[in-house]
């Protein structure tokens, strides 16, 4: 059974956007924090996007400027299959994605039953509070970033259940960077 795993940066006051929808606050050149996005791209899997997140990352990562930038990063991501969930989008463009215009819920319960590499939702925060929801999320992984955003969007906006998780893991960059990955713990009955 394939796992869903939610990938996001989260300022220190809680916020995964500034108050414009922006994440470049997330992004940092630290050679040791590279070294780790890059192995973490290198797992495979599927990327699962919303709407908004897809129109910022088929910004970036096609490009030449990604490829120099992050060559690893850029490589995998553009290789990797995706799937975007969205009601406006016509077509998705990007190499190796599919659209889906309609239940999340229901084509990732689909995909979750198949053989294959973990699925991993980046940024997405509506689809990510949808889905935890629907206790669909497997694992959360969170990058805490050391910055004060003083508003914006929180990850969960919205989430009407109380979501029990684990720590299963924890490492501090020399960056301020701290990566943290929870697990889901099993609801009670």
């Amino acid at each position: 059974m394939r796992k869903l795993i939610v990938f996001n940066s989260i300022s220190l006051d809680g916020y995964f956007t500034d108050r414009h929808g922006a994440m470049d606050w997330a992004h940092s050149q630290d050679p040791e924090w590279n070294a780790f996005v890059a192995d973490n791209a290198k797992g495979g899997g599927m990327l699962v996007l919303g709407r908004v997140t897809y129109d910022l990352m088929i910004q970036f990562w096609p490009t030449p400027m990604a490829a120099q930038i992050a060559p690893v990063v850029a490589e995998r991501m553009n290789a990797m299959p995706k799937i975007v969930f969205s009601r406006t989008l016509d077509t998705a463009s990007w190499n190796n994605t599919e659209l889906v215009k309609s239940g999340p819920a229901a084509k990732l319960r689909e995909l979750k039953q198949q053989p294959g590499n973990h699925m991993t939702i980046l940024g997405s925060g509506n689809l990510v509070a949808q889905l935890a929801e629907e206790n669909l999320i497997d694992e959360y992984q969170f990058v805490i970033v050391p910055i004060i955003l003083g508003a914006g969007r929180t990850m969960f906006e919205g989430i009407g259940n109380r979501l029990n998780v684990k720590l299963a893991r924890s490492q501090a960059f020399g960056n301020g960077n701290v990566f943290l990955r929870y697990e889901q713990k099993p609801q009670a009955g």
